[in-house]
């Protein structure tokens, strides 16, 4: 079953978070996943909550997302991102 990788974001060193943003690609197409939003405009439509940066990855499966969360390529954009982010929530939701 599709499994989606959806992460919120609030960037604090936007010259780090390049180092990130250069190697994350990589490691999601290596996982077999794809992009579908990476941090385009969002707006509340209810509710208090107001959203930074919000990403959204598809995989085949909850196995392929976490074989990328653990993969060796994501793992080395995860220490580039080190220190970057004030904000970094991300889980995976099983899709229909």
């Amino acid at each position: 079953m599709t499994a989606y990788v959806i992460t919120e974001i609030k960037v604090s060193d936007p010259e780090q978070y390049k180092g990130y943003q250069a190697l994350s690609p990589g490691a999601v197409a290596a996982a077999g996943g794809e992009f579908l939003v990476r941090g385009g405009r969002t707006e509340v439509l209810e509710g208090t909550h107001q959203p930074n940066r919000v990403v959204v990855l598809r995989f085949d499966s909850m196995e392929a997302a976490r074989a990328f969360y653990h993969s060796a390529l994501y793992t080395e954009a995860r220490a580039r991102r080190a220190g970057a982010t004030e904000v970094f929530n991300m889980f995976v939701v099983e899709g229909v």
